[in-house]
Order: C-alpha cells, then structure tokens, then sequence
C-alpha cells in the first residue's frame, strides 16, 4: 500500500506540497459510482472471497474509518479483478486463497491519510504501525499526496491457508503485519526467517503468472500491468 507516486493527490495538498516536489496534478474522473468507472466488485465474482478490507473500518494504521470508505468492498476495474479471479482460482487448487486488505482508494482517502499524518499529535498507532520512526518520517516513501490504488489496478493482499474443507482459513505467515512501516515489510527483507520468505515468494509468483507486478517495499502491494487507466484517478465513495 505505500502512498508512493501515483495519481489520486488531495488538491490542497499538492498545492502546498506537490507543486515543489514537482507532483503532477491527477487527472481525476468524473466518475460517481463503481459501475460508472467500470469497476468490478471481486465479491461479484468470487461470493467468498474473503475480504479484510482495513480502511472500511478503525483497524488500520490511522486507528479510524478512512474518508470514503463506507462498505467494505474491493472494486477493481474489470480487467484488473477477472486477473484477480484467475490468481484466487489457481490458489484454491492448492487449498489457499486470497485476501485483500484494500483494493480501489478513493482520493479523498488519500487526501485523509496525509492529514494524518501532518498531525503529530496523533500517535495512538505508533507502537503497532510505525515503532521504530518518528510519525513526521512517514511523509514520503511511504505517505505521499497520490496513490495508485486510485487508478483501480492496485491492491494489497496476503494469502490464506485453508482446512481440505474450505471452511476454516489462516493467514500465512509474512514476518510482519499489513501497513507496518519498516525494512521488515520490504519484499526481500533479510530479516525474517526462511517459512516467511517462501511465503511471500509463493504470493509474488501467483501475482506474477497473472500480470500483477509487485511494490519492493512493501510485500503486500501489487499493480496490474499494463494498467488500463495510467493516467486517470477516482474518487467515487465506495458504498
């Protein structure tokens, strides 16, 4: 999920900070509802793909439910989730499937995260999100005014491992939690143990087969490439 460059920028804050760094003003659809923006629901799809969606609710980084987010659904344009499909449908022979933490990000979602983070009063999540930095070096690398999950191609996800029933599934072991701030969370972090390398190997190569490229810095993080609107933003509220 790293708020790297992306499109999907509050425009008040590119105003502030963007236009220094050279930021480029997203061009942002017009686009108010999913259907409208050809967005798929995975559950649509896939009825119990099971989703963790953190942003629709306080168990994430900001410690509260993140503007725009008012249902807990991962929207994907429609290319992007027919390749999800076949990931989770290739995972399923294995007795694994997938799990999002978070699909499509509205703009004004990423607009919310940098005010957060501009508020170093704030810092009930510290200790579980970002323990080894202070709050003001999250503004950056990991928390800047544009996302790519706005453009509908990029998600976060982790696998689970499921019973021969299907019924009761697990997460695999990552070597650290979703949104964790540090080098641990880098894809080839040298610092976990071999079961959690081989995890997130086993999570790229599926990604991989299907078009989804994954973000070094973060294992969860992936993009589908070629993406299908590169240079469009959204921010329809997911309801």
């Amino acid at each position: 999920m790293i708020f790297r460059r992306a499109f999907g920028a509050a425009l008040i804050y590119l105003a502030i900070a963007g236009c220094a760094s050279g930021a480029r003003v997203p061009n942002i659809s017009p686009a108010t509802s999913a259907d409208a923006a050809g967005m798929t629901d995975m559950q649509s799809l896939i009825a119990d793909f099971a989703v963790d969606m953190r942003y629709a609710s306080s168990n994430n980084f900001v410690g509260t439910r993140i503007e725009g987010y008012g249902a807990p659904r991962c929207l994907l344009l429609q290319p992007v989730a027919q390749a999800l499909q076949r990931v989770e449908l290739a995972l399923r022979r294995q007795q694994l499937r997938l799990q999002p933490f978070d699909c499509y990000r509205p703009v004004r979602a990423v607009a919310h995260f940098v005010r957060w983070a501009h508020d170093l009063n704030d810092q009930r999540t510290k200790a579980d999100y970002y323990p080894n930095l202070p709050k003001q070096a999250l503004l950056g690398d990991y928390i800047a005014p544009t996302s790519g999950h706005s453009r509908g191609a990029t998600l976060d996800l982790t696998v689970l491992k499921c019973d021969p029933t299907g019924a009761v599934c697990t997460p695999l072991d990552m070597g650290t939690r979703f949104d964790f701030f540090d080098v641990r969370a880098h894809t080839d972090a040298a610092d976990i143990t071999a079961q959690q390398r081989a995890n997130r190997q086993l999570l790229r190569d599926a990604m991989r087969r299907e078009g989804f490229e994954n973000y070094p810095l973060e294992w969860w993080h992936y993009t589908f490439k070629p993406e299908p609107t590169p240079a469009t933003a959204y921010d329809f509220p997911i309801r």
